[in-house]
């Protein structure tokens, strides 16, 4: 019998706490909860979890800082964090700081679900298929330890934003949409009424990394109407 997915839900509500833990115990998961914020950062450092299901708004300590935490120790980890469906920037803040994707309160428990289930698969599979990603002349990607440097500066990248820059280079000059990057590097259902914005999020971090002028990038470029590519010259 296969092991059961771990996750931990840190969330102060108390009806939507007990609600998720019965949700994802009916849905196959073991699962762990925190009330707190120190308590919650305590469990994610020291349990092993496949995922991590983690509320902005704590007491004692909030979501932003305990994904920063989890973070500095575990760059592979995934996170899923839930903000108030207003606070756009709760949003961009918490994927700055390296969550995998974001729920916005009020949710549907039944999206919540595919979403988590979508990142576990995406984690599960994500195998790096090169070594080495150099882009132009001044840019060198390590792809297994997740960093590299531009210009001799030390880079230093999350898995998501690693399996990014992966996919678009593995498609060359094509430009990839955000529905495709959606169904390849999340693992959403193609055509599933998920609203997000990850992938924008994500590409403007990864251009604040990896250009010299992120207004005007070189590399990592849109073009209209069609999605984004990694252009390696």
């Amino acid at each position: 019998m296969s092991q059961k997915p771990r996750i931990l839900i840190v969330e102060d509500e108390e009806a939507i706490r007990v609600g998720l833990v019965d949700v994802f115990i009916y849905h196959g998961f073991a699962v762990d909860s925190a009330a707190e914020g120190p308590a919650g950062l305590q469990k994610a450092l020291t349990g092993t979890f496949d995922m991590i299901l983690l509320d902005v708004m704590l007491p004692g300590m909030n979501g932003f800082d305990i994904c920063n935490r989890i973070r500095e120790q575990d760059k592979d980890q995934p996170i899923i964090m839930l903000t108030a469906k207003t606070s756009d920037e709760d949003i961009v803040h918490g994927l700055t700081l390296g969550a995998d994707d974001y729920v916005a309160k009020p949710f549907s428990v039944a999206q919540l679900v595919l979403r988590v289930q979508a990142v576990l698969r995406r984690s599960r599979n994500s195998a790096a298929g090169h070594d080495q990603i150099r882009l132009g002349d001044g840019i060198e990607i390590d792809i297994l330890n997740l960093s590299g440097k531009r210009d001799d500066q030390p880079l230093s990248f999350t898995r998501r934003e690693m399996d990014i820059i992966e996919y678009l280079f593995s498609h060359g000059d094509r430009p990839v949409s955000r529905e495709e990057l959606l169904n390849k590097v999340w693992g959403y259902a193609k055509n599933a009424d998920i609203e997000t914005r990850t992938v924008d999020i994500h590409i403007a971090k990864l251009r604040r990394k990896i250009e010299a002028d992120s207004a005007q990038p070189r590399f990592l470029t849109t073009v209209r109407g069609a999605g984004y590519r990694l252009l390696v010259d």
